[in-house]
């Protein structure tokens, strides 16, 4: 379909189809992934156990360096009467975002491919691969890192030792669908900025040129979607978008290259 031939309302027209697509797609999911209750819970309450990967990870660590670790006990709690359920339907519609998120790339990119010149809608493809990726990448990172270390330092804190932390569950739910919804987004980074040179709105310049602006704006978003306050969890999550960024800049500036672009 030429983008050219399409009117106002036609476009719209289009954007109705594919949010409609998006939704239906996220509501089957929704009800499949209710029905595997156990397989997903089991998932998504492993960095609640002392048992989870990186905690023996950092528990071997300390034992190599002869440092002592403190033992690290968690228990999540539940204080509404619909609360479990209500938990239960939202983890289910998480999953459908992370699990359908290639097929709402595809509709996203579908619906701006008429703007494209011929060459470069062969490329979506690729296009919907790579950010497909990305975002899988920025969500296990999340999960198996970010999201344990905060979770970790939380629950071992304390003001005192007469107070003991108990979690609440839709605390601990919201906290990491966050994290990891956060970080699938924002590793979309290198993709999006191609996009943006593609219509020339950036250059690897420019870029460039804004980097120590770029590297507030990161702390800023990672104090955002960080639950802790400390240096370190801090330093965890911008650490990848910071590196995210200068290899946008260097896609960037090869996309420039290739399409002569100055």
């Amino acid at each position: 379909m030429d983008d050219k031939s399409l009117t106002f309302w036609e476009h719209l027209d289009e954007l109705r189809s594919v949010i409609v697509r998006i939704v239906a797609c996220l509501f089957i999911l929704s009800i499949v992934m209710f029905f595997f209750k156990d397989w997903l819970f089991g998932l998504v309450l492993a960095p609640a156990h002392n048992d989870f990967i990186l905690y023996k990870l950092i528990d071997s660590l300390a034992a190599i360096g002869n440092a002592q670790v403190d033992d690290f006990q968690s228990q999540l709690i539940n204080t509404e009467l619909t609360g479990q359920f209500m938990v239960h339907m939202q983890v289910a519609f998480y999953a459908a975002i992370i699990i359908g998120s290639p097929y709402i790339l595809s509709q996203i990119f579908s619906y701006v491919a008429p703007a494209l010149y011929a060459n470069e809608r062969k490329m979506l493809g690729i296009a919907i691969t790579a950010g497909s990726v990305l975002f899988y990448i920025g969500v296990v990172l999340s999960y198996i890192l970010i999201f344990p270390l905060s979770f970790r330092f939380l629950v071992m804190y304390q003001v005192s030792t007469e107070v003991t932390n108990m979690i609440q569950l839709t605390s601990y739910i919201d906290t990491m669908m966050l994290l990891c919804l956060m970080m699938g987004i924002l590793f979309e980074l290198p993709l999006i900025s191609i996009l943006l040179a593609k219509f020339g709105f950036i250059s690897a310049r420019l870029m460039s040129q804004y980097r120590r602006h770029a590297v507030l704006a990161i702390l800023v978003v990672a104090a955002i979607i960080t639950p802790t306050t400390d240096i370190f969890t801090l330093m965890i999550v911008s650490l990848p978008i910071y590196i995210l960024y200068e290899g946008s800049i260097i896609c960037v500036r090869l996309i420039s290259k290739s399409s002569k672009i100055s």
